[in-house]
């Protein structure tokens, strides 16, 4: 039974496995092209990639990431990445960047706040009549 599976996966030209073949194919490609080669195939693929799937495609592969990067880290990953990546944003940016993000972070909570009231007493409205 094994002797089939194994013929299966052989190329009939050179009497190798697909995956051998595979292999070979992904060496020769990579001794013959450059990053440059590499970053433009990866560019043309998310394009594509990104014409033939909606929000929704990004939202589920997106989760499922998350899912399993928490089941192999623990809170020690998350403490260590947010860490460098605080570190990494306060040396790229001054006082004016912090003041900045702070004021717009208050002026879209005020308006949040300002739409919550308004629909609840449209509510309290809609309920009296």
């Amino acid at each position: 039974m094994a002797n089939k599976q194994n013929n299966r996966n052989r190329n009939n030209n050179e009497n190798m496995t697909v995956e051998e073949a595979g292999r070979k194919g992904g060496e020769a490609t990579s001794r013959n092209h450059d990053r440059d080669f590499y970053e433009e195939i990866g560019r043309k693929g998310g394009e594509a990639t990104s014409k033939n799937h909606g929000h929704e495609f990004y939202q589920e592969i997106g989760r499922k990431g998350g899912e399993a990067t928490a089941e192999n880290h623990g809170e020690e990953f998350y403490e260590e990445i947010g860490r460098k990546g605080g570190e990494a944003t306060s040396e790229k940016h001054d006082d004016d960047f912090y003041e900045e993000i702070g004021r717009k972070g208050g002026e879209a909570r005020s308006k949040q706040r300002s739409n919550n009231s308004n629909g609840n007493q449209n509510r309290r409205n809609n309920n009296n009549n």
